[in-house]
């Protein structure tokens, strides 16, 4: 297998700042030890599963943006696609806010240092507790077409580069 992507932790920093802007309540415990690297399940799992680094309840039609804590170094010429993982899909209906979530090879170099947010929205009666696994992120290749010209370069976080 080509190896073309690595995971980090955000900072603290970044972390509680993300935190504080899309979390309404506040936790017992030290939310950012919880932060754990996306892994895949087995061998042939083609997908890296998140957790989530906090518990929470969600009725229908309800959402929550989930600062994941991580942020992902790809390789140019590759991007990661966020999915919601198929048991919780089939089990809550839970889906993810935009579909599909993706990743760009620049997003790591952007001023919230990448960090990946997850928005979900339940159908019916979701409970997560920390440490569930909420999607799984799949890195796909992609190209551009032989008259692209795009020099631009990201600066800012998520929905930086238009509407």
């Amino acid at each position: 297998m080509k190896k073309i992507a690595k995971f980090e932790k955000v900072s603290r920093e970044q972390f509680n700042k993300d935190f504080l802007k899309n979390v309404p309540y506040k936790c017992d415990y030290d939310v950012f030890e919880k932060v754990a690297l996306p892994v895949r399940s087995s061998t042939g799992s083609a997908g890296y599963d998140f957790v989530s680094p906090i518990g929470f309840t969600l009725g229908h039609g309800e959402s929550v943006v989930i600062p994941t804590g991580i942020k992902c170094k790809i390789n140019d010429g590759w991007m990661l696609s966020l999915y919601p993982r198929s048991g919780l899909g089939f089990k809550t209906h839970v889906r993810l806010a935009n579909s599909v979530g993706i990743i760009d090879s620049d997003y790591y170099y952007a001023d919230n240092e990448g960090h990946i947010m997850v928005k979900l929205v339940a159908d019916k009666l979701l409970t997560v507790n920390p440490g569930d696994r909420i999607c799984q992120g799949i890195f796909t290749e992609y190209g551009i077409t032989e008259d692209d010209e795009c020099e631009a370069k990201r600066t800012g976080g998520f929905g930086s580069s238009g509407a």
